[in-house]
Order: C-alpha cells, then sequence, then structure tokens
C-alpha cells in the first residue's frame, strides 16, 4: 500500500509530492516569462528547458502509469463521470502542453529541426504554450481534488460543488488575448 501523502488529504505520497512539483513548476515557468520580459533570453532559456524536461520525467514516472492504471480501462465507458473526465481533460491538455514544450525547446534552442521546421514567432507561440500549460495544470488540481478530496459516497451533487469552486478560480486566469476560460464542471 502507498504511502500517505504529506498534505493530509488522503492520497498517496507520490500525488502529493506531483503536485507540489507541478505548481513549482508552472510558477517557475512565470519565472521564465519575467526573464524573457527583461531580456535576460539565456536565463529564459535554462529555466523553461529545466521545466520541460523535468516534467517529462515526472509524466513518465508518476502520470502516465497512473493514468493507465485508474483511468484508460474504463474510457469509453464512465467518461462522463468527473473522475474520467477531468483526469482525461487534463492527460489532453498536458500532453499537447508538454508536446508544444519540446518542439519549441528544440526550435528555439537547438538546431535539430530544419529552418523550415521553425517558429517565425516565438513570443506567440511561448505565451500559448504557457497558457496551455496553465490549463493543464489547473485541470491536475482539479483531477487531485476529485480523487482525493471528494469522498466516493458524495453524492453528485457534493462533487459538483467542489468542482465548481475549483472552475470559478479557474475563470479568473486569462489568455493572452485577454479572455477568460471555463473549465466546466461535471
Amino acid at each position: 500500500m502507498p504511502r500517505q501523502g504529506f498534505l493530509g488529504t488522503g492520497a498517496p505520497l507520490s500525488a502529493d509530492v506531483t503536485l507540489a512539483i507541478e505548481i513549482a513548476m508552472g510558477l517557475t515557468l512565470v519565472l521564465g516569462m519575467l526573464l524573457a520580459r527583461r531580456q535576460r533570453y539565456r536565463a529564459h532559456a535554462w529555466c523553461q528547458t529545466a521545466v520541460v524536461a523535468l516534467n517529462l520525467i515526472v509524466i513518465a514516472e508518476v502520470m502516465v502509469p497512473s493514468f493507465r492504471s485508474q483511468v484508460a480501462p474504463k474510457i469509453p465507458a464512465r467518461l462522463a463521470r468527473s473522475y474520467y473526465t477531468v483526469a482525461t481533460g487534463h492527460a489532453m491538455m498536458g500532453s499537447i502542453a508538454e508536446l508544444l514544450g519540446v518542439y519549441i525547446m528544440l526550435a528555439a534552442g537547438t538546431k535539430i529541426l530544419p529552418e523550415s521546421l521553425r517558429f517565425v514567432r516565438y513570443k506567440l507561440w511561448m505565451r500559448i504554450a504557457l497558457v496551455i500549460w496553465w490549463i493543464a495544470l489547473l485541470l491536475g488540481l482539479t483531477t487531485y481534488a476529485r480523487w482525493y478530496l471528494v469522498p466516493k459516497h458524495f453524492s453528485s451533487t457534493g462533487s459538483r460543488t467542489l468542482l465548481g469552486k475549483l472552475d470559478s478560480a479557474a475563470t479568473e486566469i486569462c489568455d493572452v488575448a485577454g479572455e477568460s476560460f471555463n473549465l466546466g464542471s461535471e
């Protein structure tokens, strides 16, 4: 049986550690953005690259095995349930964010990709990646809440209330175009 986590939620230690790491990475990405705005591009590149690389490890070691064992076997039969819907949305947005991050890292920081496959407007794509990453992070927080904070014996009304609160918090974050996004609940 997995060891109890340190956040007091009933989650296993691996989930609590992953949550803490992901929040730290989200804040580090914002720090990296600030470094770019101050024209400290080398520090910006190191900061963002470190997050993308660390996230690959977390995804491979924790998230993929968890998704494979707890969510994937129930798709599509139980996809209408928030437990599976939110986790699947997190996996999809997280995959898009990570793949885009790896692509930006390769296109901007290496000569691996041919010139014809590189971005022309890096700033726009980096902003898009940051927004997608934060959406994935919010879905990850929602997944954590749904899996470990909403007891299974709660009625669907109870889970809707918690997810509604998380959704309200998510609407406060704006994308690069200045429009609010809505994660939605059940």
